[in-house]
């Protein structure tokens, strides 16, 4: 589909996408108090084109936050609770029977622009690749007959990092899917103050409409356009490969606490989240502290430590630090 929008150079298309970034964070700011940090790399997972991983206790305001993501980019919305008895057919659709005995296919919640996948890890691994394919894919398989999911498509799958009892937890290779691992913390005393005087009035709050989804699609693709010097594309990869125990470039603290590092696509998303955490900030290319800025959501699920680190009581997250 070829867009209908225009600018006279990507320089004004990057300077209005900034503005248009702080428009959404004033809209959204409207009704999700605080939480700066997960609402800034939701939407620079939707401007790369990517999905997002969320760890949070309940009550955090899971689903109000993409649901009022959802209302500032004019987006459909779908919100699928993942339990042990969910079917993939409960996510993609079926094929049912109309009244004339014909077979008509009825599509399910998948067919939406933006999906919670809510407690992800609480179905089976066919449900949950039945997710995750459409996630790579951008379509579905049903009875041998292809469906193409609409773009712009997002999802922003949870997982609850308290009770794992009854839980399939993601496989690596499944995990890989995701561009972010967003770990979504209580509010400060501040923000929950601010949260209870909200939620505790009558007061309604309208979210305005910011962009819609042509000017998304044409957002992303101005994202892959964003220029990168080779001295920080190398910089991403070094990082990748120093998460690699036995490899080349990996020193004696990586070989010492980790397992299994990162693979390719993490480079690949290093590099698109650091150009779309650049546009964000108002910068027209990024360098290496944009790198930085997104290594720990990016690399944070890709990187599996041994019982050496868990011993020692060595995080994923010290690990990362210690390698930027």
């Amino acid at each position: 589909m070829t867009s209908k929008i225009t600018f006279g150079s990507d320089k004004e298309a990057a300077d209005a996408l900034h503005k248009k970034y702080n428009q959404l964070k004033e809209e959204i700011g409207k009704v999700v108090i605080g939480q700066e940090d997960t609402v800034h790399f939701v939407l620079t997972a939707i401007f790369s084109q990517g999905h997002a991983l969320l760890q949070g206790v309940p009550g955090l305001a899971k689903t109000l936050l993409i649901n009022t993501v959802a209302q500032a980019l004019d987006l459909d919305f779908s919100r699928i609770q993942f339990t042990p008895d969910l079917m993939p057919s409960d996510i993609l659709g079926a094929e049912t029977m109309d009244q004339d005995r014909k077979f008509k296919f009825v599509k399910g919640p998948i067919f939406s622009n933006i999906i919670l996948a809510d407690e992800i890890n609480r179905t089976p691994p066919k449900t949950q690749s039945a997710l995750l394919e459409a996630m790579q894919e951008y379509k579905v398989t049903i009875a041998n007959q292809e469906f193409q999911l609409e773009k712009p498509f997002f999802v922003l799958a949870t997982q609850n990092p308290i009770e794992q009892e009854g839980t399939y937890p993601l496989p690596e290779a499944q995990l890989d899917r995701f561009m972010f691992n967003i770990i979504l913390d209580y509010p400060s005393y501040a923000d929950e103050v601010n949260v209870v005087k909200t939620t505790t009035n009558d007061e309604k709050k309208v979210v305005e409409r910011v962009m819609g989804a042509e000017e998304i699609l044409y957002f992303q693709h101005l994202i892959r356009r964003v220029p990168i010097a080779d001295n920080v594309v190398e910089y991403a990869v070094k990082l990748v490969h120093k998460t690699r125990p036995n490899s080349e470039l990996a020193d004696d603290y990586t070989n010492k606490f980790v397992d299994w590092g990162a693979g390719p696509r993490a480079s690949q998303y290093l590099v698109i989240a650091a150009k779309c955490h650049a546009i964000l900030s108002g910068k027209y290319s990024p360098d290496i502290e944009d790198i930085k800025a997104v290594a720990v959501s990016v690399l944070r699920h890709r990187v599996v430590r041994n019982f050496k680190a868990e011993a020692e009581g060595i995080t994923i997250v010290d690990i990362i630090k210690k390698l930027l």
